[in-house]
């Protein structure tokens, strides 16, 4: 929107000042956010002071929060700070933060501290001043915070945040607003603002942010006392519930908590739908470290163990899915407590996989996740465990056992002999979620799809040069030629004729695997699996082509080259590359590849790009045409 000219000045104005030049182009910058709906002035007591170009020095009184939208690097200079239940004390490096639209907003609160005594007041605010001044803080700003500065205080260096990841995620025009505010609202812009703005995070209303319930808060606390007291051995926590009741975010924020008494936490992912560590579709066992501070598509990593099952719903083959978790569960070697996240399907034969799911890694805490009402699914009690037949295993008072098929899902049964399930020992927790409309399907924030899509887009960033710099369109990127005879083929979701197998494969997004047996090709043609195997999966690539001549595979894929050489299969499942990667190549004349607006719809299995946008929850919208 062009800027409205203003009415001529009749006097000539005195030159401004370089500092008022700064804060009105700061201002200037910051408008882009108020034009979306601005939030609240800022409360009384918080002080933003610009610290730098692109960095600000935040002072927070004890209990004061800052609830925000954006992305920025956090470093505690003085005092302590929790950030979703990680405590950022001043000896710690600074940590890369991600507060998207897309998500609950992130809050950071200052700790209060023992106020010393008087005699140490001049130590410690040398001490502020000495870090303030050694991250290259200006002695402007300085100033400032040491006006407003008292003991109990904390003081945090802001820093703008530019990572390959998000650079190639905000190039794609559908997310290039992904952290911006998406409610509007009439604005109402304070300095601090503009000097937040100048970092790239915007403040708003508490109530965006996490509202932990007293339930939940009970939840974490005997859940952090049984982690680190393991008094009855290191704990198994499994999560559970309904989808849109907030699993997710409970998990990161436990991670987080134990994080602060803990070197580590293994997380396994059995939420093939929504994966935390891994593009959909996996089930993965993760060795976690660092604390948990944004959405998935910002911690793509490769786990200690993963298994790509190439789907996001296990419905059609159940059997191969608990073949899978009892497969990456077996590398969990109980050393640190283990965080199972599961999936949202826990009406019908979801809610009896999820008993066997319990049955089969015995976890001696279940955290059940439901709104008030429970019609969802009915309170877990070990009791009802013990007397309700599962999908594959039978209750106590059940007399015969559920014939399954041939697909090796007897082989996991568990060892209370003949399958009767023994009494199960663990403490079951209740979390209800009070964000509105929590357990409500089709009330999320945004489509599960584009989440997905954002998890694929986050790990195919890492293709990127760390080098700050221009985006490198995907198709710019050299591949890696594989031949046909190095690596076995298997279509995962469904059947492919072997003469149509290469059309499947092109232009496919393809789990890279390892199996223990020895690719034996007989025929100049690829070597096809007749079942699907289950093995490691070691990382995810893009089959850019297929040269039939020279019998070549061409893979666009991050995997370094030395985890390359133990690839030897590759796994074709019902995930596909984001629609944004296809229609947005950047710098092709004339038909796009892969894309094609003349075609026969009529055609078995054809179909369009589809739009999705405008996915709602609560009273925002986070507007995505994904076309």
């Amino acid at each position: 929107m062009p800027a409205r000219r203003g009415p001529p000045s009749r006097r000539p104005r005195r030159a401004a000042s370089r500092g008022g030049r700064a804060e009105a182009a700061w201002r200037e910058f910051a408008a882009s956010f108020a034009r979306a709906g601005m939030v609240p002035p800022a409360e009384a007591g918080l002080a933003a002071v610009e610290a730098a170009e692109g960095a600000a020095v935040l002072l927070l009184a004890p209990r004061q929060a800052l609830t925000f939208t954006g992305k920025c690097r956090l470093r505690c200079l003085y005092g302590a700070v929790r950030l979703l239940g990680f405590a950022v004390a001043s000896h710690q490096p600074g940590l890369p933060v991600f507060s998207p639209a897309t998500h609950c907003a992130l809050t950071l609160e200052a700790l209060p501290a023992d106020r010393p005594p008087a005699a140490d007041l001049r130590q410690l605010r040398a001490a502020a001043r000495a870090a303030m001044r050694a991250h290259s803080v200006r002695r402007q700003a300085r100033v400032k915070v040491m006006a407003r500065f008292s003991p109990e205080c904390a003081v945090v260096l802001l820093e703008h945040l530019d990572t390959p990841v998000t650079r190639f995620l905000l190039s794609h025009l559908p997310l290039s607003r992904l952290f911006e505010p998406q409610k509007k609202e009439e604005p109402s812009f304070t300095p601090e603002d503009a000097v937040l703005a100048s970092v790239g995070i915007v403040k708003c209303s508490p109530d965006r942010g996490l509202l932990v319930s007293e339930s939940m808060f009970v939840a974490l606390e005997e859940l952090i006392q049984a982690c680190c007291a393991e008094d009855e051995g290191v704990p198994v926590v499994l999560v559970c519930g309904p989808k849109n009741t907030g699993k997710s975010t409970f998990n990161r924020y436990l991670i987080n908590l134990l994080l602060n008494r803990l070197p580590s936490v293994e997380y396994m992912e059995c939420d093939i739908g929504q994966t935390e560590f891994t593009p959909p579709g996996c089930v993965s066992l993760s060795n976690v470290t660092e604390p948990i501070l944004g959405p998935p598509f910002t911690h793509q990593q490769t786990p200690r163990k993963m298994v790509y099952y190439g789907q996001t719903s296990c419905e059609q083959d159940t059997e191969r899915y608990l073949d899978v978790v009892k497969y990456v569960f077996s590398s969990y070697k109980k050393e640190v407590p283990l965080v199972i996240n599961t999936m949202g399907w826990v009406k019908g034969e979801g809610l009896l996989l999820l008993i066997d799911i319990i049955r089969l890694l015995s976890p001696s805490h279940i955290v059940q996740m439901d709104v008030y009402d429970w019609k969802a699914m009915a309170p877990l009690t070990p009791e009802y465990v013990h007397l309700t037949p599962g999908l594959y295993t039978k209750g106590k008072q059940q007399a015969k056992r559920k014939q399954m098929g041939t697909s090796g899902a007897e082989n996991w049964k568990s060892s209370e002999g003949e399958g009767d399930a023994s009494a199960p020992e663990y403490k079951l927790l209740f979390v209800h979620p009070e964000f509105p409309r929590a357990g409500v399907a089709g009330e999320a924030r945004v489509h599960s799809g584009i989440l997905r899509d954002m998890s694929i887009l986050g790990y195919l960033g890492q293709l990127q040069s760390p080098d700050i710099g221009a985006v490198l369109p995907l198709h710019s990127l050299v591949p890696y030629q594989v031949p046909f005879s190095a690596v076995a083929l298997r279509v995962i979701h469904t059947d492919v004729a072997p003469t149509n197998i290469m059309y499947a494969v092109n232009a496919s997004w393809v789990g890279l695997c390892r199996i223990p047996d020895e690719i034996r090709c007989q025929t100049d043609g690829p070597v096809l699996l007749t079942q699907t195997p289950v093995c490691d999966c070691l990382g995810f690539g893009i089959v850019r082509g297929v040269e039939m001549e020279k019998k070549l595979y061409h893979i666009l894929t991050p995997v370094p080259p030395e985890n390359l050489r133990l690839v030897n299969c590759l796994l074709l499942g019902n995930i596909a590359i984001p629609n944004c990667v296809l229609v947005g190549q950047q710098g092709v004349e004339g038909e796009i590849p892969y894309v094609t607006s003349d075609y026969n719809y009529s055609i078995l299995g054809s179909g369009k790009l589809k739009k999705k946008k405008h996915f709602k929850r609560r009273e925002y919208a986070f507007e995505c045409d994904y076309a």
